[in-house]
C-alpha cells in the first residue's frame, strides 16, 4: 500500500469518527431549535475522552510491559468522561 493511500485512510478514519460522534451528540437538535452548537461541541469532546480511555484499555490488554499504566489511565479517562456526562446533564 502506498503512503498516499495509507494517509488517506487514516484521515478518513478520523473524519468518520468525528462525524459519528457529532451525530451521536445531537448535531441536528440545534438546527431544528435554532440554538447554539455549544452542547454538540461539548458532547463530541466528552465522547473523545471516553474513546481515548477505551483505546488505553485495549492497549493494556495487548501490552506486556506497561499494562498497569494503560489500565489505570484508561479507567481514569472513562471515569472523567462519565463525570463530564453527569455534570453536563445536571445530575451533579
Amino acid at each position: 500500500m502506498s503512503k498516499t493511500t495509507s494517509k488517506m485512510l487514516i484521515g478518513f478514519k478520523y473524519v468518520y469518527l468525528t462525524t459519528f460522534f457529532a451525530l451521536l451528540a445531537g448535531f441536528f437538535y440545534p438546527i431544528i431549535t435554532n440554538t447554539s452548537f455549544d452542547s454538540v461541541i461539548h458532547g463530541v469532546l466528552i465522547l473523545f475522552v471516553g474513546l481515548a480511555g477505551g483505546i488505553l484499555l485495549y492497549k493494556s490488554a495487548t501490552s506486556e510491559s506497561k499494562r498497569m499504566m494503560f489500565l489505570g489511565g484508561g479507567f481514569g479517562l472513562i471515569a472523567i468522561s462519565l463525570y463530564y456526562i453527569l455534570q453536563f446533564t445536571g445530575r451533579i
